[in-house]
């Protein structure tokens, strides 16, 4: 890393580490005969649920950038493999709500828990404040490649 500007290597191990995720992505996905559409799908049903967003199908479109009848095709897959169920929505029966069903949960731990709890246990050497620079770091990365994408 260059000692005069340490953010070009920032940036450089940014990016080997969102490589290293999408590889853990494909061969998830793979081991358990899905597509990696499906398991971004499924990681932006769960962040839902963690921030209690109703996710829809038309939501769900929208995050992963699909049309609606890639999105109904998907929705069908992982409702077909068990992984989500469509249920009506108690407070307008009109709307359709998405939600993980536990066998997707169960894969996902079982896949990726090990991957967490090591991350994890390395977070646990970084003191507070130096973890809130991290989130402050990571929140600022993650605003500037949301808006370079929606551009």
């Amino acid at each position: 890393m260059d000692e005069q500007n340490p953010v070009p290597g920032l940036v450089h191990l940014l990016r080997a580490v969102t490589v290293e995720f999408d590889l853990l992505g494909a061969e998830f996905a793979a081991r358990h005969g899905l597509h990696p559409t499906d398991v971004r799908a499924l990681i932006h049903l769960l962040d839902a649920g963690r921030a209690g967003t109703r996710a829809t199908p038309g939501w769900l479109g929208e995050q992963l950038r699909l049309n609606s009848a890639g999105t109904t095709a998907l929705v069908d897959r992982l409702e077909r493999l068990g992984l989500v169920r469509r249920s009506r929505d108690t407070a307008d029966r009109r709307r359709v709500l998405l939600e993980v069903r536990e066998k997707a949960m169960e894969l996902g731990w079982g896949f990726f828990g090990p991957v967490i709890g090591e991350v994890t246990a390395a977070a646990e050497g970084f003191r507070a404040d130096e973890l809130a620079v991290v989130r402050r770091f990571l929140t600022a990365v993650l605003e500037s490649t949301g808006r370079a994408r929606s551009d």
